[in-house]
């Protein structure tokens, strides 16, 4: 395709991306005006005159095309990523629109990484109670001995291994850990997504393999009231994670007519809003674990209650919140 041919097939599209980002940043006689500028229409552009300076550069067509084509993914990355807002308003932005914007717009790769986590979770879970030596298979006999003792209805504090002697220490236990599971479901997104499946897949089995095994020892009303509550925020956000790492690994897979180290720049960045959201649901998850799911004092009931509380909250907030900012 000569360079000719190639400016006037996209001109219309560089001139409709030239004209809404002169109507954002308000200069005279811009069309559209700046109330009727699309952010979805905007967002596409400029992925799409991204993927045109990879072909012009890959080409090596004239300076002059290719330095208009840099100039506008230049302005466009400006006003697309500029935030002229700091502090609360912008965290009251990010939590009332981005994050539940961002997970609907990431919607099959949630899907895909829910059904990653959920499947192994109640197989290996039916698996293990029917057959309760197979717990065997994933943790030693002197773990399962421990599990049994942390969500023994004797505990003096459900869920707190033997060697924390305070709520704040397991409280800093629990950022740890769910920290950890929510980086390998993430990371493991470099390596073509298959990494992420299997690190929601293994978490997943595990936690079946755990709660299969309590409800068959006769522990699952102390197991489920301590679980409950913190783990809408906590599987939440682990299953966000691998969302976020699919993401990355579908990029990989099919940059499409960006290079792949391109195309996963974009795709890290899309999901840089997902992950902000999955390190608040976490330290959420950590503090209701540890001060609120190991009190033995609150009856389960009421735990279930509350627990029923934050599901319904969550989900709803994924699927509703910031609906006018789609």
């Amino acid at each position: 395709m000569t360079p000719l041919r190639f400016e006037e097939m996209y001109e219309e599209e560089w001139t409709e991306l030239e004209a809404l980002l002169d109507a954002v940043r308000g200069r005279k006689g811009s069309v559209p005006p700046p109330a009727t500028v699309s952010g979805a229409r905007l967002a596409a552009l400029y992925r799409r005159v991204c993927e045109h300076l990879a072909l012009a550069r890959a080409r090596f067509y004239p300076v002059h095309l290719i330095d208009r084509l840099e100039r506008l993914t230049g302005d466009a990355h400006q006003v697309i990523y500029y935030r002229r807002d700091f502090g609360i308003a912008r965290l009251r932005e990010f939590v009332a629109a981005d994050f539940p914007r961002a997970i609907r717009q990431h919607a099959a790769y949630v899907a895909a990484a829910a059904a990653a986590f959920v499947l192994p979770t109640v197989l290996v879970g039916c698996l293990v109670y029917w057959r309760p030596e197979l717990i065997l298979s994933v943790v030693s006999v002197e773990q399962a001995a421990s599990i049994e003792q942390m969500y023994s209805p004797a505990a003096h504090s459900i869920g707190r291994e033997r060697s924390a002697n305070s709520d704040w220490i397991m409280f800093g236990y629990y950022i740890r850990n769910n920290i950890g599971v929510a980086f390998q479901c993430f990371a493991g997104g470099l390596f073509a997504g298959i990494g992420s499946l299997f690190f929601l897949g293994y978490n997943g089995a595990f936690g079946g393999a755990v709660a299969g095994y309590l409800t068959e020892r006769g522990l699952s009303s102390t197991f489920y009231s301590f679980v409950a509550t913190h783990a809408a925020f906590e599987l939440t956000a682990i299953v966000l994670s691998g969302a976020a790492g699919l993401r990355v690994g579908f990029a990989l897979l099919d940059p499409g007519r960006l290079t792949r180290a391109q195309a996963l720049v974009v795709a890290t960045r899309e999901s840089a809003v997902l992950l902000y959201g999955v390190t608040a649901l976490l330290l959420v998850a950590a503090a209701v674990e540890a001060f609120w799911s190991s009190a033995t004092w609150l009856p389960h009931g009421v735990k279930y209650g509350v627990a029923g509380v934050c599901w319904v909250a969550v989900l709803a907030y994924c699927t509703f919140q910031g609906r006018r900012a789609d």
